[in-house]
């Protein structure tokens, strides 16, 4: 059964459709607005609230803290500065994604730890012979993404201070009224934009004073609807929809490395030993991994062809399609989409796609599975840069 987050009581009167959907046994807004377009565009042009509470939190301390998340993680923890967060994948003993999230470093011997998936299982299976606590926080800490051109205004006029020396995938204390809050420049829309973690108790209180200093600034609610469609344009993945824990994976078509997810490049060799190490070395050793994400560009008027053909005028749904369909190259399937959707900044049809190193390059020509009215065809993609969408704000 689910329940709601801490920030329930506020954000349930705004869903005026009452459209919600579970996220880790809480309800999740799916659209507070009539259409999510309204909600997307307070993230891309204004200033969004997201509520985040369902993400799993954990805090690691002690004297052996820095020697677990560096065991577990594929980045070099030991450079993880205090008052800097890393984004990072972490593997099983064949080197294959159990999740992928954030790690904060509070202080010298403490550490924030977010994640899709429950982890405290699997941390403290690989903390042994350490000296370490690891405690679960996820119901203790309330969790807002504030994204947005405006959130720096906003975040700023709730807490009376500065924000401009706040650097990407930095974090710092703050308070909001009088409640302490921790604030990290950090979010899933590719917008410049903040997320901060707040004491259950105190949730309430934050939304109130966001949504009251965010009145000046076009600040608005935002659901899962919206935050897909950024999150796509960004060019960033999602658990069980663009690749599936290696926890859960039922085949070895489900298990998928780093480097198939577009994570290599936070895999560090340069490093103490780290689970899944062994298996990853092989692997770069025979070539690298087997498939690879790309960012597709589909063709519209292949798109709107189909359409015509029967008769209908062409037609693309606003949200997000997160059921997988597949890519072909020379007549042949060469791997799927696993995301696809409409851009509304970019003005495109857009997908991201797993498929093998061969097809990877910048501009190979591929196709894409479409059906209209049951009649399944095939429109033109092109493999293009990723993220599709790179705003300069997000890091400035």
């Amino acid at each position: 059964m689910s329940v709601g987050t801490p920030f329930h009581p506020r954000t349930s009167p705004l869903n005026r459709k009452m459209q919600w959907r579970e996220w880790s046994g809480y309800y999740a807004s799916s659209v507070y607005a009539d259409a999510h377009d309204i909600e997307y565009n307070a993230i891309r042009e204004a200033a969004a609230l997201i509520d985040v509470s369902p993400l799993y939190k954990y805090q690691v301390s002690g004297p052996d803290a820095l020697a677990l998340v560096d065991r577990v993680i594929t980045r070099d923890a030991t450079k993880l500065a205090v008052g800097s967060v890393f984004y990072t994948p972490w593997c099983d003993e064949h080197g294959k994604v159990v999740d992928d999230g954030t790690v904060h470093r509070l202080d010298e011997r403490r550490f924030r730890w977010t994640a899709a998936d429950p982890q405290l299982r699997w941390l403290r299976q690989n903390s042994a012979g350490l000296d370490v606590a690891i405690d679960e926080e996820s119901e203790a800490t309330a969790a807002l993404a504030l994204q947005g051109p405006s959130s720096r205004d906003v975040l700023e006029a709730a807490t009376g201070e500065s924000f401009a020396d706040l650097r990407y995938f930095r974090r710092r204390p703050s308070k909001i009224g009088k409640v302490k809050v921790d604030v990290s420049r950090t979010g899933y829309t590719g917008d410049l934009g903040y997320e901060v973690w707040i004491p259950t108790e105190g949730a309430a209180k934050v939304w109130d004073a966001l949504i009251d200093a965010g009145k000046a600034y076009g600040v608005r609610p935002a659901g899962m609807l919206a935050l897909d469609v950024v999150r796509l344009e960004a060019g960033l993945i999602l658990l069980e929809v663009d690749y599936t824990s290696a926890r859960h994976a039922m085949n070895p078509e489900q298990n998928y490395a780093p480097g198939e997810i577009g994570l290599g490049r936070l895999v560090s060799f340069d490093k103490g030993d780290f689970v899944g190490r062994l298996a990853l070395e092989r692997e770069a050793k025979a070539g690298g991994p087997a498939r690879r994400l790309v960012g597709l560009q589909l063709d519209w008027y292949d798109i709107e062809g189909l359409y015509d053909a029967q008769g209908l005028p062409p037609a693309i749904s606003p949200s997000v399609d997160r059921a997988p369909v597949p890519v072909f190259a020379a007549g042949r399937q060469v791997g799927r989409a696993t995301s696809h959707g409409w851009s509304p900044i970019l003005k495109q049809a857009i997908a991201l796609a797993s498929v093998p190193p061969q097809y990877e390059a910048i501009g190979t020509p591929l196709a894409v599975e479409w059906t209209v009215e049951g009649r399944r065809g095939r429109v033109g993609a092109t493999v293009v840069e990723l993220p599709f969408l790179d705003l300069e704000r997000k890091r400035a």
